[in-house]
């Protein structure tokens, strides 16, 4: 059978003998993802929380970050949609533009911090071949924004063709990753006795708390739930949709957060100084000696993660836009993205701009992702009817378009992150993202059970989201 289309947009639905992704490509996908240059850096972040809280909230928050990402996935794998196209029938069809345009906004956001790291990279290699001004030296703005035009150019082309080049260019960045992680590593436990690294502490006005370092290790690794059923939808099966991402973001975030870490304290015990505004992998590799040929790796593996968060974020476009061809939706975000990463080159510092980007994905993602599960596995039973997800007066058609129950529970989770956020026993032990998660999937069955224990069977000409037919 002659494939017809390159990509599906978000609601259609993928047919059987169109899903060719296998359980190796989403290995390798997903360690790809996260095998990048914000790893390292929100690895370095999380050292303010000395050795010990930043290895705790490593091991703590992210497997349960991407064991919400496996049950998300898994949704996708069964109704074979999009992402924001499954948050149709909690939210309702019209209720689903809130979580659309909170995803495309913290997709182009994504793009933009590693493009930015990129960019220190470029600025690095510029200075070494031709003198010019390096990140944190006067005059390095303009180099910093032709480093954005050089990124935003190969990721146009990095996304040329879908979800296809995403595996090429995955499969390229895993390799390049772990060799240099690898190096950093060992350039690291050369230079100094491992009992330094373990026992350091940072300045006291430096510090990190427990909670804050768990909910911005929690928010990296949320980050990127609403990208999982771009991919799961073509999978072949459900070890591919479920467990392949699992191991794949576990292994290589563990990985490289642990090299950012170890890169961010070497550096602090090797110059005496530490500052979170350095911890980005390539200030890093400056400072250990790493050289030119790191440099450049950092620029080509930021392009492997920008090519998932831009297919996510041109997705998360097209369920607002249905009739935006998937291709131009990513291209134009890819274009926005370019436009946003200019922000922390002229009007704020990096490391304030990363921090409040990831509270604002932990305040808006948590009682999102809460619901979408509870909806899905408790309410709706594991069934989804693909046929209704666009379609006027339909059963997620709801009040005018929208389900206000679970807009409503929405912003109670808001609310409650922004308190949880205040309270000091939150912010030194266990964060406020998964307590407020809690909160809203309890709040949500409670407050819509009632109506689906009294709701009519569905008529016969529905399909459930067991699997799509091919055509």
């Amino acid at each position: 059978m002659t494939e017809e289309r390159i990509e599906y947009g978000t609601l259609e639905p993928v047919p059987d003998d169109h899903r060719d992704i296998g359980f190796l490509d989403m290995l390798a996908t997903w360690i790809g993802a996260n095998g990048n240059n914000g790893t390292w850096f929100i690895g370095g972040v999380v050292a303010g929380a000395a050795f010990g809280g930043a290895v705790l909230v490593t091991l703590v928050a992210n497997p349960i970050a991407y064991l919400i990402m496996a049950l998300i996935g898994y949704i996708g794998f069964k109704a074979g949609v999009g992402t924001m196209a499954l948050t149709r029938p909690s939210f309702g069809i019209r209720g689903s533009y809130l979580p659309s345009v909170l995803n495309a906004t913290q997709f182009i956001g994504w793009t933009a911090v590693n493009t930015f790291i990129a960019s220190i990279s470029i600025s690095f290699i510029a200075a070494e071949a031709f003198g010019w001004p390096a990140y944190g030296q006067p005059g390095a703005s303009k180099v910093l924004v032709l480093g954005i035009l050089i990124m935003s150019v190969l990721h146009l082309i990095s996304v040329a063709v879908g979800h296809h080049s995403v595996k090429i260019v995955e499969r390229i960045g895993v390799v390049l990753l772990l060799i240099l992680g690898m190096w950093e590593s060992v350039v690291v436990i050369q230079h100094i006795p491992l009992h330094e690294i373990l026992t350091w502490q940072p300045p006291a006005g430096k510090a990190m708390p427990l909670g804050s370092a768990m909910d911005a290790m929690a928010a990296f690794s949320l980050g990127w739930v609403p990208a999982i059923a771009e991919f799961t939808r073509y999978t072949k099966n459900k070890s591919s949709a479920m467990i392949a991402p699992m191991i794949g973001a576990n292994i290589s975030l563990f990985w490289f957060a642990g090299v950012g870490i170890l890169g961010a304290i070497g550096t602090a015990i090797i110059t005496g100084t530490f500052d979170p505004n350095n911890s980005d992998p390539s200030t890093i590799a400056t400072k250990l000696g790493l050289g030119v040929l790191a440099l450049v790796v950092i620029v080509l593996t930021s392009t492997t993660a920008n090519a998932v968060n831009l297919m996510a974020a041109g997705m998360s476009l097209s369920n607002i836009f249905p009739k935006l061809k998937a291709k131009h939706a990513v291209w134009s975000v890819t274009v926005i993205s370019a436009f946003v990463t200019l922000v922390p080159v002229f009007l704020a510092s990096f490391l304030n701009t990363f921090i409040a980007f990831l509270d604002y994905i932990g305040m808006v993602f948590a009682p999102v992702f809460a619901i979408m599960i509870i909806d899905f596995f408790t309410l709706k039973k594991r069934k989804y009817h693909v046929r209704d997800l666009d379609r006027r007066e339909s059963r997620y058609w709801f009040s005018n378009g929208v389900n206000w129950t679970a807009l409503g529970v929405w912003v109670l989770g808001v609310v409650v992150y922004f308190i949880l956020k205040q309270i000091p026993w939150f912010i030194a032990g266990i964060g406020a993202t998964y307590p407020t998660m809690l909160i809203a999937a309890l709040v949500y069955w409670i407050a819509s059970r009632n109506r689906f224990l009294s709701a009519t069977n569905p008529s016969s000409d529905h399909v459930s989201s067991d699997r799509v037919p091919s055509p």
